[in-house]
């Protein structure tokens, strides 16, 4: 058993769509193809992977280190102890032989998008959804069958007025969301709160309502913030300064009592404890947000659930970044909150399986092995380009 070759395409999901800190005109996206010598149903396992976005695609980087460390490899060394499917642990530390620590940015970014299509190679080898395989080894068997998701939209375009962002939100609640996300800090505060009344106008209340600032405030703009948006019971209030400006973080929570949330651009799970350590954020109510695809992928992700439980956090408190499929594996297999969804943005990639449907704010589970891309078309043709 071995990897016989790896490949990544970057493909663009650029879009005119903004929010408060960058723009997606020529955002990019690797999409990574792991061939292996194993056989099912008369052909080679291949896994698949992509990374989140917000980041650009990382081809060159993996080119340059991270695929000729696994090619170079004693493919047996890359084995789990049964011998009878592969290690994403052993892989994971062949990619970072000679990195050195902290640093994290691009290079985690890289890795994870790697390490995802690693996992759905290892669920399809072993013939289960990526979900059952997690809830077996690290959940004693025991998964969710029904995760939460809540629609991430609400995008700053050209020419789009309060009408149209009240359409968008009315979209996501005619598909079955419950809740949905939007973004602020591209606007002035009062045009801001504008927005947010408006969408309110569409979900019913405050608290089906999560807004996000994109890391763009500085201390005084986002307890000014805090305090317009404090009457309004909002379902959170997301990353308002940067994200790592734990001092930032830490003083807000004192002029905001509802719920917070951050994490999606802290890379490691040293960054994810000092986060809890210094960041201020309270276990009884706020969210945590990283995203396994960029922050080193799965492997890295076990040892930031494990730094949380060590600091008193529940794993519920996560809710993945991202939306994707991953994630939602994730979630089910390993007892998170939820996850992000993007049901009309960053497509082919955001959104889950075609025949996935959301009732009540909540999404099944595909059945088929691996990650579960196979299901879904518009994301598999891309995919199987990669492959051929």
């Amino acid at each position: 058993m071995k990897i016989v070759e790896i490949r990544e395409k970057t493909v663009s999901i650029a879009s005119p769509m903004a929010n408060a800190y960058i723009d997606f005109s020529k955002m990019t996206c690797s999409v990574v193809a792991v061939i292996t010598d194993v056989i099912r149903d008369g052909k080679p396992v291949i896994g698949y992977g992509f990374n989140s976005n917000g980041r650009y695609g990382q081809g060159a980087l993996m080119r340059e280190r991270f695929f000729d460390r696994i090619a170079e490899a004693d493919p047996d060394s890359l084995i789990d102890e049964a011998g009878d499917n592969l290690d994403p642990f052993a892989i994971w530390d062949v990619m970072m032989r000679n990195e050195k620590p902290g640093g994290h940015g691009e290079r985690s970014v890289a890795v994870g998008t790697i390490d995802m299509a690693i996992w759905d190679a290892v669920a399809k080898i072993a013939g289960v959804p990526l979900w059952r395989l997690l809830a077996d080894r690290y959940r004693g068997g025991v998964a969710d069958e029904t995760v939460w998701v809540y629609a991430a939209g609400g995008y700053y375009y050209p020419g789009k007025d309060h009408s149209r962002l009240q359409d968008e939100m009315r979209g996501y609640l005619d598909l079955g969301y419950a809740d949905v996300k939007m973004k602020i800090g591209g606007a002035s505060l009062a045009e801001d709160i504008a927005r947010i009344e408006a969408v309110i106008k569409v979900v019913g209340d405050g608290a089906h309502l999560a807004v996000d600032a994109n890391g763009r405030f500085d201390l005084p703009t986002s307890i000014a913030y805090a305090k317009a948006l404090a009457p309004y019971g909002l379902l959170w209030y997301e990353e308002a300064g940067d994200p790592l400006d734990y001092a930032l973080q830490a003083e807000l929570a004192e002029h905001y009592a509802p719920p917070m949330a951050t994490g999606e651009n802290l890379f490691s799970h040293q960054d994810a404890r000092n986060l809890l350590r210094y960041g201020g954020m309270r276990p009884d109510r706020d969210w945590l947000q990283f995203d396994c695809a960029l922050s080193y992928g799965l492997v890295e992700y076990l040892r930031t659930l494990d730094v949380m439980q060590d600091l008193g956090w529940s794993s519920r408190r996560v809710v993945p970044h991202g939306g994707h499929q991953m994630s939602l594996n994730i979630a089910a297999g390993l007892h998170l909150g939820g996850n992000e969804s993007y049901p009309d943005v960053f497509q082919p990639f955001g959104g889950f399986a075609d025949d996935t449907a959301v009732e009540n704010g909540r999404v099944a589970l595909p059945q088929i092995p691996g990650v579960g891309f196979e299901a879904k078309s518009a994301l598999y043709r891309v995919m199987k380009e990669i492959a051929q």
